[in-house]
C-alpha cells in the first residue's frame, strides 16, 4: 500500500482528498491511510472514528493521519486515539510542506480563523471518478445555529477566477466531461476578490474561456443568494445542468428564524418557481434537518409539505444533530425517538418525491454520464441504469428512459 485516502462528508472533502494524496505522492510517502473527516453530525465523526480502528485492524504497520472538520475542531480527542499516528489541520492539510516534514509534529492544526485566502490547487485526477470537482470557494461568514462547520473551515474565501480556469481546463483538458463546482457556500463567491464578482459573473467567465467544458453543476446554493448573472445562466446556458441543490434545512419560518438562516419559506417556493419559468423542467435537490430544537408536530408537518409546494425531487435528510458550542445545541432538545421519527417521514416524502420524478420521465430522452458498467446520472442528477446498449464510464451518451423503479430510471441507448 502506498497513499490511500479515506474521505468523509462534502464533496470539497472530494477535492481535497486528491490535492493531499498529490502532495503525499510527491513526498515519497508510502503505507500511509489518511482519514479526511466531517464534522457536520455526530453520527459523521463516528463514522470517521470507526473507520480509523478499522484501518488500524486490517493495517497495523501503516501510518494513520486524521484531518478534515472533525480534526480541526477538536484535534486533541483525535490525538488522542491510540490508533492516530498524526492530526492535520484544515490548512495544514493542503500545503505540501506539511506532508515533506522529515519529523512531523503529532498535532499540526492552526487556528482556522487566520487563514485569508483558499489556496489554488491544480488536481488532474480523481480516482475512480467519471465527475471532477472544481474548489471555488472556501470558509463561510454565516453562523446557523445548528452548523459548527465555520469553526472547521473558517471565513468565507474565494479562489481567483484564473485560479479556477485553469483547474477547470486541466480536468477538461484531462478527459472529464462534467464538473462540479464546490465550496463550502458557493454563493458567497467573490465579495473578498478584486472587482467583487458574483458567482453568476464567474461562471460566465469559466465558460467562456473553458469552451470545452461539456457539463457543469454546482454544489448547494443559498436561496436568496442566486444573483442576477446566475439566473440568466440558468435560463439561457445548456451547459448548466437542469438542476439545482437548495439548502433549505426546514420549510416553518419559526424554525428557520431559530436556525438563523437568511431565507423563509416563501422565499424557497419563489426561487423554485423562478427556476421552473426560466427553465421548464430543472430538478432539484434539497438539504433538510428533521428534529431541530423546539420544533413542533405542526411545525414538522410544514416543513413535509414544502417538499410538494416547492415540487422538491431530490432530498438529503438530516435528523437533527447537537453540536458542541453551536447555540442549538443550547435550545430545549427533542426526544431522540421523536428526531429519528420525524426523520423516516421526511425521507418518505423524499422518496415519494423522487419516484414521482422517475415516473414522469418514462419514454423521454436524457442525457446520461456513466460512472461505472452501465450506471450514472442524467442531465437533472437522476440516477440511471443502462440495460440496452453500451456506453463506456466517462462518456455522455443519449439515452431512451424506458421504466422507472424505487431505486431510479432504467434506460436504453438511444
Amino acid at each position: 500500500m502506498s497513499v490511500r485516502v479515506l474521505n468523509f462528508g462534502c464533496r470539497l472533502n472530494t477535492w481535497e482528498g486528491e490535492v493531499m494524496r498529490g502532495h503525499a505522492a510527491a513526498a515519497g510517502l508510502a503505507d500511509t491511510i489518511i482519514v479526511n473527516t466531517c464534522a457536520v453530525t455526530a453520527e459523521a465523526e463516528r463514522q470517521a472514528r470507526q473507520a480509523v480502528r478499522k484501518a488500524r485492524r486490517e493495517n497495523p504497520s501503516a501510518r494513520i493521519v486524521v484531518t478534515g472538520c472533525a480534526a480541526q475542531i477538536r484535534p486533541d480527542a483525535w490525538g488522542a486515539m491510540a490508533e492516530v499516528d498524526r492530526v492535520v489541520g484544515n490548512q495544514e492539510k493542503l500545503e505540501a510542506a506539511t506532508w515533506a516534514e522529515a519529523a512531523p509534529a503529532r498535532v499540526a492544526v492552526s487556528d482556522i480563523m487566520a487563514a485569508k485566502e483558499a489556496a489554488a490547487h491544480l488536481v488532474t485526477e480523481f480516482a475512480g471518478r467519471a465527475r471532477a470537482f472544481v474548489q471555488v470557494q472556501q470558509g463561510c461568514d454565516h453562523r446557523c445555529t445548528f452548523c459548527i462547520i465555520p469553526y472547521g473551515r473558517g471565513n468565507s474565501r474565494s479562489v481567483p477566477i484564473g485560479a479556477v480556469v485553469d483547474q477547470a481546463r486541466a480536468l477538461t483538458e484531462a478527459g472529464y466531461a462534467e464538473l462540479v463546482l464546490t465550496g463550502v457556500d458557493i454563493t458567497s463567491y467573490g465579495p473578498d476578490l478584486p472587482g467583487a464578482p458574483r458567482l453568476g459573473q464567474m461562471i460566465r467567465r469559466l465558460l467562456a474561456l473553458v469552451p470545452g467544458i461539456r457539463r457543469l453543476r454546482l454544489s448547494s446554493l443559498d436561496p436568496v443568494e442566486i444573483d442576477d448573472d446566475l439566473w440568466r445562466l440558468i435560463a439561457e446556458e445548456p451547459r448548466l445542468m437542469p438542476h439545482l441543490h437548495l439548502s433549505v434545512q426546514a420549510g416553518d419560518d419559526m424554525i428557520l428564524k431559530r436556525m438563523k438562516r437568511r431565507h423563509l419559506r416563501a422565499d424557497v417556493l419563489a426561487v423554485t418557481e423562478r427556476a421552473r419559468r426560466l427553465r421548464p423542467g430543472i430538478a432539484f435537490g434539497a438539504d433538510l434537518i428533521a428534529g431541530f430544537p423546539t420544533e413542533t408536530e405542526a411545525m414538522a408537518a410544514n416543513t413535509r409539505a414544502l417538499v410538494a409546494d416547492a415540487g422538491l425531487d431530490f432530498l438529503h435528510v438530516f435528523p437533527f444533530s447537537a453540536r458542541g458550542g453551536t447555540p442549538a445545541a443550547r435550545m430545549p432538545q427533542l426526544d431522540g425517538r421523536l428526531v429519528a421519527e420525524r426523520a423516516a417521514m421526511l425521507r418518505e416524502a423524499g422518496r415519494a418525491a423522487a419516484e414521482r420524478f422517475y415516473q414522469g420521465r418514462i419514454g423521454a430522452e436524457a442525457e446520461m454520464l456513466v460512472e461505472r458498467a452501465g450506471e450514472g446520472h442524467t442531465e437533472h442528477f437522476a440516477p440511471a441504469r443502462l440495460v440496452a446498449g453500451s456506453l463506456a464510464p466517462g462518456q455522455i451518451g443519449r439515452v431512451r428512459i424506458t421504466a422507472a423503479n424505487a431505486d431510479g430510471l432504467i434506460a436504453a441507448a438511444a
